[in-house]
């Protein structure tokens, strides 16, 4: 028997310990949690640094109290709370109990999900989600999917696929090209590099006064394709940019993939919750005419970080990604796996997450939340219209609102730094949260709401405060039109 110490190891002998060690947790992210009336303490990235560079990893503290009560010190004091209503930055979402409870058992059984002999049941329950959201979103009996990190490795397994379908087809890596909107996501761009297309191979589609895909500039795009000699080999359409919660014409834009012989993969990792709300499924028409779709539960489910999927009309479609290994999932094997089906090997039973809550709550209550946090963005848009020191870009369609202080007499420069020096005092102040971004080359703050929690009062506050905060900044002379404080 070996004289090293096995009492941190879970087993049933230490689970009195164990036990304990999740109290003691419990308690103190209890206590820290009912002292948060701010999302963030507004502390600065060097000051972060330097309190984590203190700590010398091989000097242990030799107790679960001390390390815990170091880790409110180093993490959870300054940490970013996304249940607090005035946090409205990017698209993090308050996470529903059932899916904390299930992170508990996740993590100590600590099933793998790529092969049946480390996961037994869970391979079947992670199979039936994927059954459950294939339905929802209109497939049929071949469809299949796994589940993944988030949405950019998913975007990314698709455009794999999407790439593999033309290499079956004889089209030439340098042939090959993805067309996108404008406002798709940054990971299109990114998988086209990682998969040796290069960026240059995506080719960007305007957008309409809507923000979505344009379809004539999107028809334009492909017989440009054709004409430079080049292959339209996926297409994808987003279902709730990040910006602007934009769904693209999906009906369209399928008609016009078929004809051309292109992959369509549907990004709704924003989107994908409308699948299960009951005032606005409607939204996602024409998703089943896809190849293949991005699923973020985390973020219009209100699950933990990380639970995504790849779900894909036809099954076999995912042969790409297969690869036998003979101390894995060997040829001659006959029992089921996932490895097969994913890029990733060992991956976590994140399923069980999305799997109790909906036993737990069940999909129309999540599908609510989401109309919840839509009819709020439409509420708070209603009421600023008009306010003369705001512009809003652009009408809400999912639950983003970008818009930015704009008084009269200011350059474009001054409105941009305006906005990025107020945005930079809220966080220091740790009174709201707000993000930011570029509309054709503009800066814009937005606000993301995704907390079925917050009222219209406290969104609304948020506006009130960035208003506030850039008259106070103009009125102390802080900016220069270069965008920086003086």
């Amino acid at each position: 028997m070996s004289e090293t110490p096995l009492q941190h190891l879970f087993h049933p002998a230490n689970a009195d310990d164990y036990a304990a060690a999740i109290r003691s947790g419990l308690a103190h992210l209890t206590s820290e949690l009912a002292a948060v009336t701010r999302p963030v303490t507004g502390a600065a990235p060097a000051q972060a640094a330097a309190a984590v560079a203190a700590v010398d990893l091989d000097q242990p503290l030799g107790d679960a109290d001390a390390a815990l009560d170091e880790l409110r010190r180093l993490w959870l004091r300054d940490a970013v709370w996304f249940h607090v209503p005035t946090y409205a930055a990017h698209l993090n979402c308050p996470v529903v109990i059932p899916a904390l409870v299930a992170e508990l058992f996740l993590s100590a059984v600590n099933s793998s999900l790529d092969t049946f002999d480390q996961s037994v049941g869970a391979t079947f329950m992670e199979r039936q989600l994927i059954g459950w959201t294939a339905n929802r979103i209109g497939f049929g009996a071949r469809a299949d999917g796994v589940f993944t990190s988030g949405g950019s490795q998913t975007n990314l397994q698709a455009l794999f696929l999407a790439r593999s379908r033309g290499q079956e087809r004889g089209v030439a890596l340098g042939a090959m090209r993805i067309l996108a909107s404008q406002d798709a996501h940054f990971s299109v761009q990114k998988s086209a590099r990682i998969l040796g297309l290069g960026e240059e191979a995506v080719i960007s589609v305007p957008s309409d006064r809507r923000r979505r895909m344009d379809p004539t500039a999107f028809e334009r795009a492909l017989t440009g394709c054709l004409a430079r000699g080049e292959r339209p080999i996926a297409v994808v359409a987003t279902a709730g940019t990040t910006d602007f919660g934009a769904i693209d014409p999906l009906r369209q834009i399928a008609d016009l993939a078929r004809t051309y012989d292109a992959w369509l993969h549907v990004d709704a990792a924003y989107g994908g919750g409308l699948l299960v709300a009951r005032r606005r499924a409607h939204l996602l028409a024409g998703i089943e005419l896809a190849d293949s779709v991005t699923i973020d539960y985390h973020k219009t489910f209100f699950q933990p970080v990380s639970s995504s999927a790849l779900i894909v009309r036809d099954g076999a479609t995912l042969a790409p990604a297969t690869w036998h290994a003979d101390y894995l999932n060997p040829v001659e094997s006959t029992n089921p796996d996932q490895v097969g089906k994913s890029l990733q090997t060992t991956r976590r039973f994140d399923a069980l997450k999305l799997w109790l809550t909906l036993r737990v709550m069940g999909p129309d209550l999540v599908g609510a939340y989401v109309d919840d946090v839509i009819d709020l963005t439409e509420a708070v848009h209603d009421e600023l219209l008009g306010v003369e020191d705001l512009e809003i870009a652009a009408p809400p369609q999912l639950s983003t609102l970008v818009l930015r202080h704009a008084p009269a007499g200011l350059t474009e420069a001054e409105t941009g730094a305006l906005n990025l020096a107020i945005r930079a005092e809220l966080y220091s102040r740790g009174e709201a949260m707000v993000a930011a971004t570029k509309v054709d080359g503009r800066q814009f703050l937005k606000l993301t709401l995704l907390n079925p929690m917050a009222t219209r009062e406290d969104i609304l506050g948020i506006v009130e405060r960035i208003r506030k905060v850039g008259t106070a900044l103009l009125g102390h002379g802080a900016l220069v039109a270069t965008g920086g404080a003086r």
